[in-house]
């Protein structure tokens, strides 16, 4: 990665982690669920409508690093109007990506969250940036709020 790239994806992760899209409880959500990462802190509470089997709204709350609020705000945009199996099938991408299991291909399919792909670099943030997927996860699986997801309970290296 040329520097002028990784400034630019730092820059993209800073500008979502100030301003991030979907900060919000959806009015409708019928869907959530909690996750903390005690390595660094982090806590984000993420809330679904669902409509059958898609996601109609989604958002987050919650506070983190800047890694961790910035992969949050990404996923609400990208998972939005997608299904429950897109939205696994999505993360199970991202999450090969942020472990640099498969970075070049799942860079192609993930867009604007490719942004994330430095994040292979440094094990301790790959839960800062999977922390709102594991969320979203645990929310899509249960319609009421389950015990909150811990990153040091869930899959990661």
């Amino acid at each position: 990665m040329t520097a002028e790239l990784g400034d630019l994806y730092q820059e993209v992760i800073l500008e979502h982690s100030k301003a991030p899209r979907n900060f919000r409880r959806p009015a409708a959500a019928n869907h959530e669920a909690e996750g903390y990462n005690p390595l660094c802190g982090d806590r984000c509470s993420v809330y679904i409508e669902m409509d059958g089997e898609a996601i109609k709204e989604i958002g987050f709350q919650g506070s983190g690093c800047a890694i961790s609020r910035a992969s949050a705000s990404m996923m609400t945009q990208m998972v939005k109007g997608k299904t429950k199996a897109e939205a696994a099938k999505l993360f199970e991408q991202f999450h090969q990506l942020v472990t640099g299991k498969d970075e070049a291909a799942r860079a192609d399919e993930l867009g604007k969250m490719a942004v994330f792909a430095g994040v292979s670099k440094f094990p301790a943030r790959v839960k800062c940036a999977t922390l709102a997927w594991h969320t979203m996860q645990s929310a899509l699986e249960h319609n009421k709020k389950p015990e909150p997801v811990s990153t040091e309970s869930a899959r990661e290296l």
